[in-house]
């Protein structure tokens, strides 16, 4: 039963590690400008997150929901900070343990940030501007997720443009992730993306071919 324990452990790390390339690790919860966004690595989601997983960079996690053994492992990775989109209905609907105890045993700091495009958890700078500070307090690595990192491409791709990356850049890094920028959403026309700006953006929904 050890053995099988040590074996399990082995491969949930090996999922959770990257190794970041030379030339390209970036650090995002360091404070100054941002000279490039290196690509997304997409990472194994079995048994650690729902639909979706990649890590940016040093220290960003963008994902779908994580599992227990997710966080916890995560947290062996050095994740410091767990950033949670999703409403309470659908937690408490959808989840099966308890997020913030878990995080909170773990040491680990809860920012929840509940965002699903309706009046009462709306898509506005607001979110954006309390993730940028959740990012730049960090003591370590962060996690940003929601239920299949559709919601948190949208919000990761604005803090990129929010910290001075290329519209165009930006977008190809989330669409590298979850994006899904190729309809529109939302009864107002608009994109996740485009309300945590406050601004339109003409090439959403054209990523090249």
């Amino acid at each position: 039963m050890t053995t099988c324990r040590a074996i399990i452990t082995a491969m949930v790390s090996a999922a959770l590690v990257v190794v970041p390339r030379a030339g390209v690790a970036q650090q995002f919860t360091r404070r100054g400008p941002i000279a490039a966004v290196p690509a997304p690595v997409i990472l194994d989601t079995t048994g650690l997150f729902l639909d979706r997983a990649a890590r940016v960079g040093e220290d960003i996690f963008v994902t779908g929901q994580p599992t227990e053994r997710a966080l916890r492992e995560l947290k062996t990775q050095g994740v410091t900070t767990v950033v949670n989109l999703r409403t309470p209905e659908e937690m408490t609907r959808n989840v099966k343990f308890d997020e913030p105890a878990l995080v909170a045993s773990l040491g680990m700091q809860y920012v929840y940030l509940p965002v699903r495009g309706n009046d009462q958890y709306p898509y506005s700078p607001a979110t954006l501007t309390k993730f940028a500070d959740a990012v730049s307090n960090a003591k370590g690595k962060v996690l940003l997720h929601c239920t299949v990192a559709w919601r948190a491409s949208h919000l990761w791709a604005a803090y990129l443009i929010n910290r001075g990356i290329p519209v165009d850049s930006a977008l190809a890094n989330a669409r590298a992730i979850n994006l899904m920028d190729d309809h529109r959403m939302g009864s107002n026309g608009r994109q996740p993306i485009e309300d945590f700006l406050d601004r339109t953006l003409p090439t959403l929904g054209h990523p090249p071919h």
